[in-house]
């Protein structure tokens, strides 16, 4: 039987990731959103969380670091693109959210310290 190196190092972020959006999400509904969906899946990437406040429909990636500069910097340019490609393809299931505005937000956490950038970026495409 052969075993992933570093399998536990793995599982563990992967329990530090989803300790870190549902942080996120208590965050996000504190400041009056609902959450649509998590950890969202298409063809063109993932979504940690989108989010809805009135006509708002915010995109937002978590990132978990030790610190918060360091899990911005993270959202790399290629992960923005893929992020935006997702959210296109999750909008043209739902027609209902046809007459929303966009936004794209980074939440950053680090250890329990939450830091969230609004509008993080706009969608090039």
């Amino acid at each position: 039987m052969t075993t992933r190196p570093n399998s536990a190092a793995r599982r563990r972020a992967e329990k530090s990731g989803r300790r870190s959006e549902w942080l996120a999400a208590l965050w996000l509904r504190m400041k009056g959103f609902s959450i649509l969906a998590m950890r969202v899946r298409t063809p063109g990437g993932e979504i940690d969380i989108v989010a809805r406040r009135g006509k708002l429909i915010a995109f937002v990636e978590v990132k978990a670091r030790a610190d918060a500069d360091a899990a911005v910097l993270a959202v790399t340019a290629k992960a923005q693109r893929r992020i935006c490609a997702a959210a296109g393809m999750f909008l043209a299931r739902r027609h209902g959210l046809a007459d929303c505005q966009v936004r794209y937000d980074i939440i950053a956490v680090a250890g329990w310290r939450i830091r969230h950038i609004a509008n993080a970026w706009r969608d090039g495409s």
